[in-house]
């Protein structure tokens, strides 16, 4: 499952997506994507961080993409905010470290059980953008 600040920073960014090229008031992505300012703030600076935006400052501030959005990946954003997307961090491959509890990797039955469902979900969301994001038509009831 996929965090709030997570959910709130894919609703920040088809905000920003829907206005390419424009600066983008803090308030405006607040409101437009219901999401609580302080909140809010904290996100932006995650993805900043990660050059996935950009901010501006003064009187025509706010945040703009650095990137068009077929050229961010679901799993960079998940990253950038939440960290490691792996379910064990013997699994990840940017922050891969062994398992305190695990003596051999090669006959971990936990990350074999993991291996294969990760790797084709991580495949997936490393393929798809929030420019796929954005043509996905509307579910209705």
């Amino acid at each position: 499952m996929i965090s709030q600040k997570a959910k709130y920073a894919f609703k920040a960014l088809i905000v920003l997506a829907q206005r390419p090229g424009e600066t983008v008031p803090i308030e405006e992505i607040a409101e437009r994507a219901g999401i609580p300012r302080k909140f809010l703030e904290h996100i932006l600076l995650d993805l900043k961080a990660r050059d996935i935006i950009a901010s501006r400052r003064g009187r025509a501030g706010g945040y703009a993409m650095l990137k068009p959005p077929a050229e961010i990946t679901v799993g960079a954003v998940l990253r950038a905010v939440d960290g490691p997307i792996a379910p064990v961090p013997c699994l990840s491959i940017n922050s891969y470290r062994p398992c305190d509890d695990c003596p051999d990797e090669g006959s971990c039955a936990v990350r074999r059980l993991f291996s294969d469902v990760y790797h084709s979900m991580l495949a997936s969301m490393e393929v798809r953008s929030l420019a796929d994001i954005l043509q996905m038509p509307a579910e209705t009831p």
